[in-house]
């Protein structure tokens, strides 16, 4: 993305000035960048994102003390806001400095760990997007040491009017899922895994259909998760959520190798936190309470996403589907494993979260595929609602991760809801009646690829 000309004194404008920002720095526009930011800082020095970009420009531009100077005020000013991810996102610009960086890792998750004192009960809404009706710039007459000398006086401003303004009593802050679920010395392992990446506009992080192997939290700006229609490659993408400030997205890459579910591009410029697969297994080694909630998030994560597509949720009201998730188990499949053995009693009922599954039968020798399913279907219904053994094998067609309800499970749920077994009888009569009517017509596809061997 090209960079604008250069901005003229008592130019005004409505753009968003730290994303104006942003875009220069992707750019190498570092000056420019600088003429935007430092004007926010000194405009409202309690803005973290403004401060962070505005110390990362002076360490490009060789004012390595300001920036240190800055980078410290972040992390405090980022805590104070709640803004977790960018607190870390200082704190890794920090330790890419030099700095031992274990102070304010403790400083981070004392601040939102499970028994904080500075955590509040209600979640408070994020902050409103300054009104910028009339910002400036500093002005373009301002290069060089000059330029890079107001804003480190701007940002020492900012560091003293902090210390002015802090009294005894530090800001409450709101719990944030997964993280204040954690233990303070589990927090500070977890979030020391994530390293900070920065993102211009419309740049695809996750793309679907692919193997991923790490998860994102968002520091600051704003994403969308796209995904096409099952089925129809052309069609164009459906927007199915925005991500902001906070939002944890890709962690179903840490349960297994199944393929995006979905697409995640960025809306705007955004610094983003990445943590890979091994870097978390290892604090869950250190740490097995990380890997409890991370599932735990996971399965919470996975019937939210199902519940707009899976006939057993939609039955079940919105306020009850938290207690409902307790009853699922997580289970993880690879390539060839099988979730269902034809000649086997029903051991229960799955729902697909991520990944495919092929539905073969042995005809005369031959295995042919019936079906393939995704994610929003069940699986083992036919079985487990007509009671009798399962006429077909399942069997995972990539990595796949499903939501499990032993029968057991099952057969308690449908007392509580019955209208999930009205659901699933249709789909179970409908998937017997196209089985039968398979085997008796023409021959379906050779499914040697999705037998276990």
């Amino acid at each position: 993305m090209g960079a604008s000309p250069p901005d003229l004194p008592g130019t005004h404008t409505t753009e968003n000035p730290i994303d104006r920002a942003l875009t220069l720095l992707l750019a190498d526009e570092v000056e420019a960048a600088l003429r935007w930011c430092a004007a926010a800082v000194e405009r409202d020095p309690s803005n973290p994102g403004a401060v962070v970009i505005t110390c990362r420009l002076l360490e490009l531009l060789g004012r390595t003390e300001a920036a240190l100077e800055g980078f410290e005020l972040a992390v405090r000013i980022a805590i104070d806001a709640g803004n977790l991810p960018l607190a870390v996102a200082a704190v890794g610009d920090l330790r890419k400095m030099g700095v031992d960086v274990g102070d304010h890792l403790d400083a981070v998750a004392g601040a939102f760990g499970q028994g904080s004192p500075r955590l509040q009960e209600a979640d408070s809404p994020p902050p409103p997007l300054p009104h910028l009706e009339g910002f400036q710039p500093l002005s373009s007459f301002l290069t060089g040491p000059a330029l890079t000398s107001k804003a480190t006086q701007i940002l020492h401003a900012a560091t003293q009017g902090y210390a002015e303004a802090s009294g005894s009593e530090l800001p409450l802050v709101a719990p944030l899922p997964l993280f204040s679920a954690l233990p303070r010395e589990a927090l500070r392992d977890l979030i020391a895994a994530f390293e900070m990446i920065t993102v211009p506009a419309g740049r695809a992080v996750v793309t679907e259909g692919e193997e991923g192997a790490e998860a994102y939290i968002v520091a600051r700006g704003e994403l969308a998760v796209s995904r096409r229609p099952p089925g129809d490659e052309e069609a164009e993408p459906i927007t199915l959520a925005r991500l902001s400030s906070g939002a944890l997205f890709g962690e179903m890459a840490l349960l297994s190798r199944a393929p995006r579910a979905a697409s995640v591009l960025t809306s705007r410029p955004s610094i983003l936190l990445v943590a890979k697969r091994d870097a978390l297994e290892a604090v869950a080694a250190r740490r097995p309470i990380v890997g409890i909630e991370l599932a735990a998030h996971c399965r919470r994560r996975m019937v939210a996403n199902l519940a707009r597509t899976s006939a057993v949720l939609v039955a079940v009201p919105a306020q009850e589907r938290a207690t409902l998730v307790e009853r699922f188990e997580t289970r993880i499949f690879e390539k060839g494993d099988k979730l269902v053995n034809a000649g086997e009693d029903a051991q229960g009922l799955h729902l697909v979260a991520s990944g495919e599954v092929a539905v073969v039968v042995d005809e005369g020798g031959e295995s042919m595929v019936l079906a393939t399913l995704g994610a929003g279907d069940t699986v083992g219904e036919v079985a487990l609602v007509l009671r009798r053994k399962a006429n077909a094998d399942v069997t995972a067609v990539t990595p796949t991760v499903t939501l499990f309800l032993p029968r057991d499970e099952f057969m308690s749920l449908i007392v509580d809801h019955p209208a999930i077994l009205h659901g699933l009888y249709m789909t179970a009569v409908r998937r017997d009646d196209e089985t039968a009517e398979a085997l008796e017509s023409i021959p379906a596809a050779v499914g040697d690829d999705y037998v276990l061997l």
